[in-house]
């Protein structure tokens, strides 16, 4: 029943992003970064940062628009706190924050915790092409991440 409430919770599409916005993308899984590609081209005059571990390879992106690279965080707790910096040194109020549709939760939910005055708006990416059993596989993950992290584990 949670694991339902929890999917039914999940975001649906992308929210406003406003011309100015600052669009932050999660790595982790391949199909954020495209999907990304895709937002920044409605709005050409965001600024884009790519935040963890998977961010080394961005010359197609760089190819259409210009990006900020964070390449140390490797979980979605640290990738949190690289967000928190980011924000805190460039004074912005409100941001965008891209990442697969069964990851949305946690991801929003930590960085809430660490900018909690900040405007958040949500982006997920659908996992489409993907069969249902490995998509209720992901859910399932995701899900049981978030208890954890509810409880105040936010990482392992």
């Amino acid at each position: 029943m949670g694991g339902m409430v929890f999917k039914s919770s999940t975001p649906r599409g992308c929210a406003d992003i406003m011309p100015d916005d600052s669009i932050f993308v999660l790595t982790g899984d391949s199909r954020r970064i495209p999907f990304a590609m895709r937002q920044v081209k409605q709005y050409p005059d965001t600024d884009v940062y790519i935040i963890g571990v998977g961010a080394t390879n961005t010359a197609a992106f760089d190819a259409v628009h210009p990006v900020t690279l964070e390449s140390e965080s490797k979980s979605t707790y640290q990738n949190a706190i690289a967000i928190k910096n980011i924000v805190e040194k460039t004074g912005l109020d409100r941001i965008v924050i891209v990442t697969t549709e069964d990851h949305m939760n946690r991801a929003e939910y930590l960085i809430r915790h660490e900018l909690p005055e900040t405007e958040i708006v949500t982006c997920p990416a659908t996992l489409y092409g993907m069969p249902a059993t490995k998509r209720l596989e992901r859910w399932t993950t995701e899900y049981i991440k978030y208890i954890v992290t509810l409880f105040g584990i936010k990482e392992g």
